[in-house]
Order: C-alpha cells, then sequence, then structure tokens
C-alpha cells in the first residue's frame, strides 16, 4: 500500500499530525508512506517506521514549491493520499482514496480537527515521537539518570509575545525543585531550536541557570525527543517543543498567552496548560503568575496517566491575576 501524507510547516504542527500517522501504519501494517512537510517539520519523521520517503517543501516564489511537490507525486498511484494542508493537490494525483482537510477556523482542539480527515474525531489518536537507540543513547549521555530528576524548560517560541518572562522559568524552576517542592534536587535542561533567534530567547535563562544543561540548538528533532522523555517534567511556551515534549511522553505543562489553549495545547498522556487571564487567545504572558504555573506543575505530577488512545488535550486553567506578580 502507498500513502502519500501532506503536513505541516511548523514542528509543533507536524508532531500534532503523528497521531494520525501512527494510526495509519497500525490499520495498514507494511504500508510504504510518503510524508512531505516543511524544512523545520522534517526531523519529525526521520525515525519514522515504513516511512518510504520525505519530500520536503522548502517554499518557493510563486507557491512553486507545490509544484516540486505535484512533480514529484504524480508518477505514483497512490491508495491514500491524506493532505492536511487542504490543496488542491489530492484532485491531481491517481489515487484510490482521497482524505483532505477543510480550511477555515473552527472551534475545539487541533488534534480534533486533524483527526476528522479520517473520521476519528470521537477518539483522536494521540501523538507519538520516534527515536532509535542512537537518539536515546545520546539523550542518556546528556541527561543521566544519576544526575537527575530532570526538569525541562521551554523559554523559546516563534514570537516574542509568547514568551514567559525569563525571571518566572528561573523561580518556577527553583520551587519546582526546592526541598519542599514536587522534584526536589532536580536538575534543569533548557530546550529550545536552531538558529540565532532562538538562542537569544534563551539566553537570559540561561544566564540565570548556570548550572542548567543547555541543550538550545543542539540536538536533531529525535534526540531532542529522547531527551525531553527523560524529563520528570517540562514546562514550556506554547511552541514546538512544548508538542514534542508531550508527545514524547513528558508531563507537560504549557503557558499560554496570545494563542489559544483550546486549540493548541499539549496533548499527551499527561499534559496541562496555564492560560493567562482575560479573553481568550488574547492575554499577556506576564500576566501567568509564578504561583499558578507552580500549581498546574503540582496538580499535573500528581494526576494519572490518561490512557494511550485517550487523545484528549491538556485542560487549559486560567491564571489568575492576583498571581501573576
Amino acid at each position: 500500500m502507498r500513502i502519500l501524507f501532506v503536513t505541516a510547516n511548523r514542528l509543533g504542527d507536524a508532531v500534532l499530525s503523528t497521531g494520525l500517522l501512527d494510526h495509519l501504519i497500525r490499520s495498514h501494517p507494511g504500508a510504504r508512506i510518503t510524508v512531505a512537510c516543511g524544512p523545520v517539520a522534517e526531523g519529525v519523521f526521520a525515525r519514522m517506521p515504513g516511512r518510504a520517503r520525505t519530500i520536503v517543501l522548502a517554499k518557493r516564489r510563486f507557491r512553486a514549491h507545490w509544484l516540486a511537490l505535484l512533480a514529484a507525486a504524480l508518477p505514483v498511484r497512490w491508495d491514500l493520499v491524506v493532505d492536511l494542508r487542504g490543496s488542491a493537490l489530492a484532485w491531481l494525483l491517481r489515487a484510490r482514496r482521497r482524505a483532505v482537510m477543510r480550511g477555515g477556523r473552527r472551534p475545539g482542539h487541533r488534534i480534533g480537527h486533524l483527526a476528522a480527515v479520517l473520521g476519528l474525531q470521537d477518539a483522536p489518536p494521540l501523538p507519538v515521537a520516534w527515536t532509535a537507540e542512537a537518539d536515546r543513547a545520546r539523550a542518556a549521555a546528556l541527561l543521566p539518570e544519576a544526575d537527575g530528576p530532570w526538569i525541562g524548560l521551554g523559554p523559546t517560541a516563534n514570537w516574542a509575545r509568547k514568551v514567559w518572562p525569563a525571571e518566572r522559568f528561573v523561580a518556577l524552576y527553583r520551587a519546582l525543585s526546592a526541598p519542599d517542592g514536587p522534584l526536589p534536587g532536580a536538575r534543569a535542561a533548557v530546550f529550545g531550536g536552531p538558529g540565532e533567534a532562538e538562542r537569544a530567547l534563551a539566553a537570559p535563562l540561561l544566564a540565570a541557570l548556570p548550572e542548567a544543561a543547555d541543550l538550545v540548538g543542539r540536538l536533531e528533532v529525535p534526540e531532542a525527543a529522547a531527551a525531553l522523555a527523560r524529563c520528570a517534567l517540562f514546562v514550556g511556551n506554547d511552541s514546538g517543543p512544548m508538542h514534542l515534549a508531550a508527545a514524547a511522553g513528558a508531563p507537560t505543562l504549557g503557558l499560554f498567552g496570545p494563542t489559544s489553549a483550546e486549540e493548541y495545547g499539549p496533548v499527551g498522556a499527561r499534559a496541562a496548560a496555564v492560560a493567562a487571564p482575560g479573553a481568550p487567545a488574547a492575554g499577556a504572558m506576564a500576566a501567568i503568575g509564578v504561583a499558578d504555573a507552580l500549581a498546574a506543575a503540582r496538580r499535573l505530577l500528581g494526576a494519572a496517566p490518561q490512557g494511550p488512545c485517550a487523545g484528549r488535550p491538556g485542560r487549559a486553567a486560567a491564571a489568575t491575576p492576583a498571581a501573576a506578580a
């Protein structure tokens, strides 16, 4: 069976789509799957079982990247084309079956929107993170179990308004790892993507926590997933690393201000979100207090994991203005 799976440009959106891929892999053993995605998302699928190839959609002028994908896919007779980008591509290819996501905004979590493409909206499959033994070995060397437990911190995001102040991350980490905290003696590991912008956003936190493991821009996506899986807790802004942490199985707390936790909250067996007070997707990150995040982290760490097929995003808890200082 030959499947073409057209997915996202961004890391977080690509991670959210992995649950559908995992469903296809399990439902069609032996299928050969071609993934089409953006350059940033390529690593999400690098260790995926059953992957025939990855077609990287590097943006070109006049949307010429779609012509390149059409040229690559046209010679094949596909058994199934799944297009999460809602393009006309599927209708230009020879395919026995097509599943195309419709465009436009709608209520509910993104994971449900994606699942509806294959009729799975009533029980959306959880995202997954694929790693290899070499990835797990490197993660173990970087974050040794003997030096833990580890608290992963994700201080970066793709735009500045989504970033929680660095001093709040420091205060939260200190409270979590304090003798009376939920993870006494835990060490910090700071995660972020490649590039100067990510490094600049992480710099204040790294400067304040010189003892932290600095993993910003130093890992391939599967290595980052393996490292995140070793964390007893991950706390981060709405970002790709936040979604990857949840998919990797780490208890994950997402922090949301100008974006919607109801639509993009972390999805995993143990995941939750804290939303800034005010109108949904219109809050200021600075309005989320350390006390709010600490209380949510305590609840998350004390909660029982959801079942492997629960497929439900972490519930968003609104921060209280009084706790924001």
